[in-house]
């Protein structure tokens, strides 16, 4: 019976041992493990979420591993978590792909990872985390102190700005405003910049103009930049100028005195009269400040309704823990002529309605066309040419009648409606008499001129013309008998 049993154990022994061969025989045949895709390089900024994918093909049997390369620790084996770290994590599509996921992400998880596939000999393949830190501004020793923020004027003020970030920041050194920044050497020689370079600002000599804010700016190309504002302070006496040293006002009038005051630390100002009295808010007085920069005020004193007693000097005075200043403005009455008991009548000069100008055209004709430029007379210009009168006899042109008129020499046009007309030729009876106005300013002729003033004169002139019209229309039927009678 025992040797039974020992023959059925060396069986199975035997069956065993060949499902083992076969079973390695298959295992050699199948299909490796093959990585898809590369493991990236990632860089990401702390704090945020970010994860590794690896993608395994044939992977059989096997399992995947993820490794943190540097440390070599395993942090996960196919989903299963190893590394006790609540950020990370691991995820299977079901296929062929596993995540490991870092969340909130540190600096101290820079550093190279690994996805392993247990293989004999191993496959595995790398990746990069690379951790960024925006620029931050330690708050440690700060510069905006009494030490490192405030001097005398010309003294020296130096201010640190330390930034931390990865990669490390560079710094930078700003007004606020825009303003320039006036770096001076030890010889007195100046350089104004926009901005310096570097952790430590140093001014040399500050004056009461380097006063304000500066900016210590930090960046690293990983947003964002940061800034800082520290305000550098220069103490100096005060100094008082008068708007205006004298200032004349009438009585029962307001004026107002004004100065400028130049003081650093925070100056105690006033106003005072020449006796010493100081002068207070009230009904008599008004007494206002205005701040204009960090280191300059404006002080406003109103006096109200002037009486002489409130004549004579004034006095706006400033002082602080360096040092007292004050500025004289003398107040004088101005003396304003007496105003009229009675209210005289305004002069309106009397103004001459002047007459519409009337234009004379000559009508259609040869008359038009010999008349066209000339000097036609005009009812608002008393300028009468001064035609001589062999020109009237032997350069007038007659025209027959229906509105053709007379060309003379000078330009001039007479109508002859049913006769002989004036200038125009309106009428057809007489020249038309002329309105007696203002003589205008007199207008330069080739030939002289007379300027009639009255009405006596131009009809004299006017009665002359007509003369000479009527002798040259006679002179004009004689010749014309004198040639009938030569034709027939």
């Amino acid at each position: 019976m025992g040797y039974i049993n020992l023959l059925e154990l060396k069986l199975l022994l035997n069956i065993s041992l060949v499902v083992l061969l076969v079973n390695g025989h298959g295992t050699q045949t199948e299909a490796q493990p093959e990585f898809l895709a590369p493991l990236d390089n990632l860089t990401v900024t702390q704090g945020r979420d970010v994860s590794f994918t690896c993608v395994v093909n044939n992977l059989g049997q096997y399992r995947v591993a993820w490794i943190k390369s540097d440390s070599k620790a395993i942090l996960a084996i196919h989903t299963h978590m190893v590394a006790l770290n609540p950020r990370l994590s691991v995820t299977h599509n079901g296929h062929n792909t596993w995540k490991l996921h870092i969340s909130h992400v540190q600096l101290n998880d820079s550093g190279s990872y690994m996805c392993q596939v247990n293989t004999d000999p191993m496959r595995h393949q790398s990746g990069n985390l690379d951790v960024v830190v925006p620029p931050d501004i330690l708050n440690e020793n700060e510069p905006n102190t009494l030490e490192g923020g405030v001097a005398n004027e010309g003294g020296n003020v130096q201010l640190v700005c330390q930034a931390t970030g990865v990669p490390e920041p560079a710094v930078q050194w700003r007004r606020e405003n825009g303003k320039d920044i006036v770096v001076r050497t030890e010889g007195r020689e100046k350089q104004v910049v926009k901005f310096v370079e570097g952790e430590r600002l140093v001014l040399n000599q500050v004056q009461r103009t380097d006063m304000g804010g500066y900016l210590c700016i930090a960046s690293n190309g990983v947003p964002p930049s940061v800034s800082k504002r520290f305000d550098v302070q220069v103490n100096f006496p005060p100094n008082v100028k008068a708007g205006n040293q004298l200032v004349a006002a009438p009585v029962e009038s307001h004026v107002l005195l004004q100065c400028i005051v130049e003081a650093f630390p925070t100056p105690l100002n006033g106003w005072h009269k020449h006796d010493g009295m100081k002068l207070y808010e009230g009904e008599k007085y008004t007494i206002s400040e205005e701040k204009l920069n960090a280191y300059t005020w404006q002080l406003n004193l109103t006096v109200k309704n002037l009486h002489k007693g409130d004549f004579g000097p004034y006095i706006c005075s400033s002082i602080n823990a360096l040092g007292k200043s004050d500025a004289r403005i003398r107040l004088q009455e101005l003396h304003l002529p007496p105003k009229p008991t009675t209210t005289p009548t305004p002069y309106v000069p009397s103004t001459v309605k002047q007459p519409r100008r009337k234009q004379h055209y000559g009508t259609h004709g040869k008359g038009h066309e010999a008349g066209k430029g000339a000097n036609t007379f005009n009812r608002d210009t008393y300028i009468i040419n001064h035609i001589q009168e062999n020109d009237y006899l032997g350069s007038l042109i007659v025209h027959e009648g229906n509105g053709h008129g007379l060309v003379g020499m000078n330009g001039a046009t007479m109508g002859t409606g049913n006769g002989l007309g004036g200038p125009g030729g309106t009428n057809g009876g007489g020249l038309e008499k002329p309105r007696n106005t203002q003589m205008p300013a007199p207008i330069p002729s080739r030939q002289p001129h007379w300027i009639l003033n009255n009405k006596s004169r131009a009809m004299d002139i006017f009665s002359h013309r007509r003369t000479v019209a009527f002798v040259s229309c006679c002179l004009l039927m004689i010749y014309s008998l004198l040639m009938l009678l030569t034709f027939t």
